[in-house]
């Protein structure tokens, strides 16, 4: 039950959604316009609780994305910015590089394509290798050869989300974060918005929404015309046991595989150390959930009875099955990670974590790749913002910012 109105004061903007994007948001807002008073509100008990602290914590260089796309736009600023805040505030972070590998003949025309993105993209520094020299970067895996990308890194995207709302509250005293209040709904008037949370009522001019796996349900809270639906996908992790973490110097990826919508299993140094391999790729039914066996009848229900969902699992329907083998199977899971280290044994893994991802399907089962960014009455709304969202975070950032300004007339 909620209460009464928190206090007669009206915040300028209010952000719905504690993750890396609405926090990059919300920093870019208070740089730009310092005596805006900006309301974030999140749902759980602290930031970043699910798609941002829960990825493999890679800066990704912009090799993958289509030329002039927004992803490829603002993963190469993005990244340049990200690295930049990094250094300047001490967020945990590292340029390490990474080895983008071919295992066998077919894959090269597929790395020869992303290759080529990244030039077009300015992905800087990025080299074609032979087998000789990707063994020389990394000893313990066995190919024909790769991508070199030495300006992919590693960083700790929990501590910068923390400390970009830090910084939004050292700078502006009326601004107010709020954890463990989930948006119940939102309403307008010609000059403000109410905006109803589990605990309280707030009074906004403005509101921009970046709420990640719920971000289609907080646009029809918010009366949005939006046909697409997000499904949540899970994807497990598995940890190289201490005697096996020598076997990764940095960050490993397969040549995806361009038929399914997923970057493959990869191996990735962490910045406390470890080494994670993963993830997998399964349609969960619980959207935040993060054992194989969650379960929520209302996400379940809601993702079974989308046509998107099953025509994505029709059309994938070889790779799914696949996927859900390997989900409950460590066998099978090493299998695919011996296809780049082939030395690796049953010994040298352990289960990890895992993350959800916010997949937004079309009704046709055809993921929306871009970003996309929906704009309602006094409301913008983040409706995608899939990998590299979290390395493209202040680049997004300042896109909604620009675009605020115009839209809410700020300036």
């Amino acid at each position: 039950m909620c209460s009464a109105l928190e206090t007669q004061k009206t915040y300028d903007i209010t952000i719905v959604g504690g993750g890396i994007v609405g926090a990059a948001t919300a920093y870019k807002l208070q740089l730009k316009y310092p005596n805006l008073k900006l309301l974030l509100i999140e749902k759980e008990a602290y930031l970043a609780a699910h798609q941002t602290g829960n990825n493999s914590g890679v800066i990704h260089s912009g090799l993958y994305y289509k030329p002039g796309s927004a992803k490829a736009k603002n993963c190469v600023d993005g990244r340049k910015q990200l690295v930049q805040f990094a250094k300047t505030y001490g967020v945990r972070h590292e340029v390490c590089g990474k080895a983008v590998v071919a295992v066998n003949e077919s894959e090269l025309p597929f790395m020869d394509k992303i290759f080529k993105n990244g030039l077009a993209n300015h992905t800087e520094g990025i080299e074609k290798i032979d087998a000789d020299q990707l063994k020389d970067i990394e000893p313990h895996v066995k190919s024909i050869g790769g991508i070199w990308v030495p300006c992919t890194g590693i960083i700790d995207f929990k501590g910068t989300t923390e400390k970009l709302v830090e910084l939004v509250l050292g700078q502006q005293s009326e601004s107010k974060l709020v954890l463990e209040e989930a948006v119940i709904s939102c309403s307008h008037d010609s000059n403000t918005s109410l905006v109803v949370t589990t605990k309280n009522k707030y009074q906004t001019k403005h509101l921009i929404f970046c709420g990640g796996l719920q971000a289609d349900r907080l646009a029809k809270k918010d009366q949005v015309d939006l046909s697409e639906k997000v499904v949540g996908f899970r994807g497990d992790y598995y940890n190289l046991t201490e005697q096996a973490k020598d076997k990764v110097r940095n960050l490993i990826y397969p040549i995806p595989n361009p038929v399914f919508p997923f970057l493959g299993v990869h191996f990735t140094r962490m910045v406390n150390g470890d080494v994670e391999c993963g993830p997998n790729a399964v349609m969960t039914f619980k959207r935040e959930g993060y054992g194989k066996t969650d379960f929520n009848i209302k996400d379940t229900l809601d993702a079974l009875s989308y046509s998107g969902t099953w025509n994505l699992l029709l059309n994938n329907t070889r790779f799914a099955m696949n996927e859900y083998r390997r989900a409950f199977s460590k066998k099978l899971f090493l299998k695919t990670l011996q296809r780049l280290i082939p030395t690796l044994t049953m010994d040298d893994i352990e289960p990890g974590r895992a993350g959800v991802r916010a997949m937004l399907l079309k009704k046709d089962g055809r993921m929306e790749d871009d970003f996309k960014i929906a704009y309602n009455g006094k409301s913008i709304h983040v409706l995608n913002a899939p990998s590299p969202a979290a390395t493209a975070c202040l680049s997004i950032a300042d896109s909604i910012v620009e675009k605020a300004g115009v839209y809410f007339n700020l300036d």
